[in-house]
C-alpha cells in the first residue's frame, strides 16, 4: 500500500497529525513502540478508575479554539494547581510569587 505519510510515534502530535491528515484524505501510516497511542498520556481503565501508566500529567490551554478541539477525543477534568508549603503553621503559596513575599 501506498502512503502520504509515514508517523514514528502515535504521541500527541503524531496522533493529531495523522487524524488531521486522515481527515484531508490522505493515506497515513502510524508506527509506534508502544501497543498503544498516546505516548507518554496514555491511562487504562483499572476497575473504572482512570489510571495514568506513564504518570500523571496536566494538560493546559488559555486557547478556547484548542480546548474545545481537544475535547472532541476525551472527557479532561478541570484543573488548577495551587501548591502550597507550611512552614511553622503558615501556608505560603508555591512556586514563591509576590503574595508570598508579602507573607514572610
Amino acid at each position: 500500500m501506498k502512503y502520504d505519510y509515514l508517523v514514528v510515534g502515535a504521541g500527541l502530535f503524531g496522533a493529531i497529525f495523522a487524524y488531521e491528515a486522515n481527515k484531508a484524505g490522505k493515506k497515513v501510516l502510524v508506527i509506534d513502540r508502544r501497543p498503544h497511542v498516546g505516548g507518554n498520556i496514555y491511562t487504562e481503565e483499572v476497575e473504572g478508575i482512570q489510571v495514568h501508566k506513564y504518570g500523571a500529567h496536566i494538560f493546559h490551554t488559555s486557547d478556547k479554539e484548542v480546548w474545545d478541539y481537544i475535547q472532541q477525543f476525551a472527557e479532561f477534568n478541570r484543573y488548577t494547581n495551587c501548591p502550597v508549603a507550611r512552614y511553622k503553621d503558615e501556608l505560603y503559596n508555591l512556586p514563591f510569587n509576590m503574595n508570598t513575599f508579602s507573607k514572610m
